[in-house]
């Protein structure tokens, strides 16, 4: 869940499903420090930190960071606000050749969201243990009833991605 509502986001845990893991490729790296960097402008504007960035042959289509608490709405996320731009962006209703880079494992919504714009490619940091929809709580992304599974990478920069989401709800105690 990107809005993380609850203080355990980001946490560490092991996800019931297998998600591809290896050598991180440079524009993987690239990616997520991208996110990451959306992320940390989202916390200062008191938004829980979740960043996303969505690439398709090396160009940016689209970057946000959650909105929730500005825009006063809890569908706000950082995935779908980019998905949204990067389909105004292309003209289109479907994304297969691009990247999701996103700082915390997608919620229901977003998942949903991706699959419906047959995003080909989610590379994601931290994972969610109470609302992940990548594996920790549920796969949706890869679930065979789907009619598009896209090429999931879980836990790239997993501990920066927590810590930030750490730091963010310690600040509020």
């Amino acid at each position: 869940m990107s809005s993380g509502s609850n203080g355990s986001s980001g946490e560490r845990g092991s996800p019931r499903w297998s998600v591809r893991r290896g050598t991180p490729s440079p524009s993987d790296l690239t990616g997520m420090q991208a996110a990451l960097r959306l992320a940390r402008a989202g916390s200062v504007r008191e938004e829980v930190p979740v960043g996303a960035v969505i690439v398709s042959d090396g160009d940016i289509l689209a970057e946000a960071h959650n909105e929730t608490v500005q825009r006063r709405d809890p569908t706000a996320h950082a995935e779908l606000l980019a998905l949204q731009q990067a389909l105004q962006k292309v003209g289109e209703d479907r994304l297969p050749m691009a990247t999701l880079y996103v700082t915390l494992e997608p919620c229901a919504q977003c998942a949903g969201a991706i699959v419906l714009a047959k995003v080909g490619r989610v590379v994601f940091g931290a994972y969610d243990s109470r609302c992940g929809m990548a594996g920790s709580v549920y796969d949706l992304l890869r679930n065979p009833r789907t009619n598009h599974r896209p090429e999931v990478v879980g836990g790239l920069m997993a501990e920066e991605c927590g810590d930030l989401l750490q730091r963010f709800f310690l600040s509020l105690r």
